[in-house]
Formats: C-alpha cells, sequence, structure tokens
C-alpha cells in the first residue's frame, strides 16, 4: 500500500513540483496551499506524513506541528525551512517534528528523510506492537542501530571520558548538563553500555516534549479501558527500563506536579500503570539530562529540590564543541563513514578548505549541527572527496571573529570637510559596529540582520578598517 503525504506549501509551484517528484518515487501525494486548508484535510484523511513549510500566509509551521501532534499524533511531520536556524530546529523537534530540511530543496535530500522518516514510525509501531502481544525481549534493541559513543583527543573529552568510566560501574543517578546538541544521550549509553546493566534495556523519554495530560501514561503505563482512547494496555517507559537504564531528556521541561509523582516512583521504587490496583517492583539505574540551570528553576520554584538531589548523585558537565575544536574534525570523519555506509558511498575525507572551514567555524548547534552538515554534504558529494562548494554558506563564509579590541572605538575621520558624505558614511560606520557587536562579531549573522550580501559587508568593514586588527 502507498504511503500517503500532505505537502503543505503556499507556493503553489514548489508544492507541485514536489508532489510530482513524490508521485514518481511511489508515494499517494495531496497538496494544501494554506496551513488552514490542510489541517481541514487531516481531519477527513488519514496521512502517514506531512511535509509543511514553516512560513505560510496564514499560520506558521510551528502551529500547524503543534495541531497535528495533538490531533494526529501518529503522523510524521517535516518542516521545510528558508534558512538553517539551529534554535528553530531544536525546538521544532521538541514539538514532535521528525526532522527539519533547509531551503534549496535537494530531491535527493528530501527522498532520504523522508523514508527515514517513514521507517522510524514503522519501527516505533512494530515495537508498540510487540509490547503490547508481550514478546518483547529484557534486552530489546533501543540500543541497536544506535551509533557509538565518539571519543575525543581534547583535554574537555579526555575529563568527559574519565568521567563515564568512573561512574559507570556504580549504581549511581546522573546528571548531564550541556548546551542542546552536545550529545548528552550519548554520554548516557556510553554510561549504560559500560555499566554491569549493559545487556539490559536503554530507554530514552524525552520530557520536553510531555503534556501534563500524557506524562502519567508515559512514565507508568495504563489498562485497557483506563481512560478514554485506552485501547489496549500500554507498558510505560518504566516498566520498559526495567533491569536497565532510564534516560529522561530535558527534564527541566516536566511538569511540577507530575515531578511529585515521578519523586514518588524513584523512592518507592514501585509503580502502577493506570487504571491498575496491582504495584510492579522496579530496579532501574536514572540518567537525566538539561540544558538548562537547575538551580535557578529549584528558586523560580519550578523544579522540585527534592527531586533534584534525588538525581544528583553525580554530575557531568558536556562542553560545547566550540570549546573542543580539536575534536571537530574527528567527529566529522566519523560522521562520514556512518554517512557513507547510508547513503553507498565511499567518500574518504574532507578537502583542506572544508577543514578549515570547519575549524573556523563556532557551531552554536553543536555535535547534533556537525553531524546534519555531514549528512548534507555527504549526499551532495559526487567524488571521494567532500569539497567546500558543498558546504553551506553559513560555514564556508565563516571567518576568524573579529574581536573587540580590534575595533576602534570612535569612526575615524573620512574627509576633514564635514558634509552630508561624511555624516552619512560616520552613521553607516556606527549602524555597522553597532550590529557588528549585537551578532557576536560574526559577519555572517551581522549580514542578515543588515539584509546585505556577506561580500557587501565585508567590503564595507575594509573600507572602515574594521578588520585591521586581524
Amino acid at each position: 500500500m502507498k504511503k500517503k503525504i500532505l505537502i503543505v506549501d503556499d507556493e503553489i509551484n514548489i508544492g507541485l513540483l514536489l508532489s510530482k517528484f513524490l508521485t514518481k518515487n511511489g508515494f499517494e501525494v495531496s497538496n494544501a496551499a494554506s496551513g488552514a486548508l490542510g489541517l481541514e484535510m487531516l481531519s477527513t484523511k488519514t496521512f502517514d506524513l506531512v511535509l509543511c513549510d514553516y512560513r505560510l500566509e496564514d499560520v506558521d509551521g510551528k502551529e500547524i506541528l503543534i495541531k497535528i501532534k495533538e490531533r494526529h499524533p501518529a503522523t510524521t511531520v517535516i518542516i521545510i525551512t528558508g534558512y538553517s536556524d539551529i534554535r528553530l530546529a531544536v525546538e521544532l523537534i521538541k514539538l514532535g517534528a521528525y526532522d527539519y530540511i533547509t531551503k534549496p530543496l535537494y530531491p535527493d535530500e528530501i527522498l532520504i528523510t523522508i523514508n527515514n522518516a517513514l521507517k522510524a514510525t514503522n519501527a516505533v509501531i512494530s515495537q508498540n506492537i510487540s509490547t503490547h502481544k508481550e514478546n518483547i525481549s529484557p534486552a530489546a534493541s533501543n540500543l541497536s542501530g544506535q551509533p557509538e559513543y565518539i571519543d575525543g583527543i581534547s583535554m574537555e573529552a579526555k575529563t568527559l571520558s574519565k568521567q563515564i568510566q568512573l561512574v559507570a560501574p556504580t549504581a549511581y543517578s546522573v546528571i548531564l548538563t550541556g548546551e542542546s546538541g552536545t550529545g548528552k544521550e550519548y554520554v548516557a549509553r556510553a554510561i549504560h553500555l559500560n555499566s554491569p546493566r549493559k545487556n539490559e534495556p536503554f530507554v530514552t523519554m524525552d520530557c520536553g516534549s510531555l503534556s501534563k495530560e500524557l506524562a502519567a501514561s508515559e512514565f507508568f503505563g495504563h489498562e485497557k479501558g483506563a481512560f478514554t482512547g485506552a485501547l489496549y494496555t500500554k507498558i510505560g517507559h518504566f516498566e520498559q527500563a526495567n533491569g536497565g537504564t532510564l534516560f529522561l531528556d530535558e527534564i527541566g521541561n516536566l511538569p511540577y506536579d507530575i515531578q511529585a509523582i515521578l519523586l514518588r516512583a524513584v523512592q518507592e521504587r514501585k509503580l502502577k500503570r493506570i487504571g491498575s490496583t496491582k504495584e510492579i517492583d522496579i530496579d532501574i539505574r536514572l540518567i537525566v539530562a538539561t540544558h538548562e540551570n537547575l538551580h535557578k528553576n529549584i528558586q523560580r520554584g519550578t523544579f522540585r529540590e527534592d527531586l533534584y538531589h534525588r538525581f544528583n548523585e553525580f554530575a557531568i558537565h558536556i562542553p560545547s564543541l566550540k570549546n573542543r575544536h580539536k575534536d571537530v574534525l574527528i567527529f566529522a570523519q566519523k560522521f562520514l563513514l556512518a554517512t557513507n555506509k547510508e547513503l553507498c558511498k565511499n567518500i574518504k575525507g574532507f578537502s583542506k578548505e572544508v577543514k578549515d572551514c570547519f575549524l573556523r567555524y563556532n557551531w552554536p548547534g553543536n555535535i547534533r549541527e556537525l553531524k546534519n552538515v555531514i549528512r548534507r554534504v555527504a549526499l551532495l558529494t559526487d567524488g571521494k572527496e567532500v569539497k567546500v562548494d558543498t558546504l553551506p554558506l553559513e560555514i564556508s563564509m565563516a571567518q576568524v571573529k573579529i574581536k573587540p579590541k580590534d575595533i576602534p572605538l570612535k569612526p575615524k575621520p573620512i574627509l576633514k570637510k564635514a558634509d552630508l558624505k561624511i555624516t552619512t558614511r560616520e552613521a553607516e560606520y556606527i549602524t555597522i559596529l553597532t550590529v557588528l557587536k549585537e551578532a557576536g562579531y560574526n559577519k555572517t549573522k551581522a549580514a542578515q540582520i543588515l539584509n546585505i550580501d556577506r561580500k557587501t559587508l565585508y567590503n564595507k568593514i575594509k573600507s572602515f578598517k574594521l578588520d585591521q586588527g586581524k
């Protein structure tokens, strides 16, 4: 049976081109030229996947995503964006999007992303069916197909590795902190695989995507008929992880009243499925992760201090990629090898220009961003070496950042005679200098804010001698 895809895009030409391409590749495709029409079509027909543009005239893609996940949680959603914004990407994925694709659109990339999304959805459905039939094995493959932890050579990486090896053999609960995309789940898996529980389940749960209404069912499961829509008995994440490790990501986003229920289960090591009176003993190791400052959350009254201390038997901070540049090329090569297998390619490595760009770039999205970039450039590479023309512009145009000490505090006099040209040029100087500061001296970002192309900005910086200190 053909998989059904709904394309929601108010640029009709793009929608028709995507529709034609996907139809040729065996999908049944429908088009909606607005967000409202897309939601209306979803209410009358079931779709396996929605491909939705983020910028629609009537509503943005985030709102569409939220409504789809509320009304049709089994439908997979991929968002198309006109620019690469890692913060937006993280937010969309937390809200339930499988992935996001940036323009310009490449048909092969879209097809691979769609096929991966549908495979992932099928895997979840198969797992739920197996769980329902109680045929799932204890060491079931929450680990199968998952990438191994990548060790680095930087001092930060060596410290992190020592901490993993130190805490892994114990039964300690662990809090992992660090920016989004730094690889907290990789570290959690490494701890599990080096522990006595390595042959037992490793179960992950994203607390950032949980609603108050669903949290208890996701944690503890429910019996058939326990509430409206409970069509079968569901085993919760605690029970799935019994004997092994439960990894709770973005724990800082957990609703406050659910924290009390979680604390009770962790302390008593017992749970009840919703709708059941039977207590189930649980033996799990807890690893939690957050990019937030939980101490500040405790002070604000949004996170329970007793729950924090229950988790915080050992804490590991995972450094951002910008603070471990020695590891960038190691990660890049590992991701390239993995992508070669996925795409059946044999790309050997990166050109010197690409390596230089990787080392200059600040990687605000950390390891997650690097992995996505490698998958994209590998798709675009035909030969044995990744070339610079396959890189996203923000990386290929990355420069050594201008430092504040390198910029003069006052504009340099341009002409002795004060006239309109001087006034205009000085105003331009001040505007560029102000925006550069606001953009953290990142020229690519500054050019976007100023609404000029990068080449124009570089020429102006040169004419004002703002880069003289480099």
